[in-house]
């Protein structure tokens, strides 16, 4: 896997609304309506994760709030399937 440069990082997360490069992290914080649909969230993308072997580094679930940050542990980096996994999750309904 090729780790992606910080201008590679910056036109893939144009496409990306609300995602931003932290910390050698592609991080976004995800609002949903209430308790029972950031547990549904959570749900979803633990479900497309797993479909897609690729894991974000944490989820931090607050009652409206789940932050989701991805890395490439493998290569020290963001890659393409950070990305597309990032991708991935802009399509589950909140």
């Amino acid at each position: 896997m090729v780790v992606l440069n910080d201008s590679e990082i910056k036109i893939a997360l144009d496409n990306l609304p609300g995602w931003k490069y932290e910390k050698g992290s592609i991080v976004k914080i995800f609002i949903t309506q209430n308790f029972p649909s950031t547990m549904g969230f959570v749900s979803a993308v633990g479900g497309f994760c797993q479909r897609r072997n690729h894991h974000p580094d944490y989820i931090l679930v607050k009652f409206k709030e789940v932050e989701v940050s991805f890395s490439t542990h493998s290569v020290g980096g963001i890659t393409q399937n950070d990305i597309d996994a990032a991708s991935d999750l802009e399509k589950i309904p909140i």
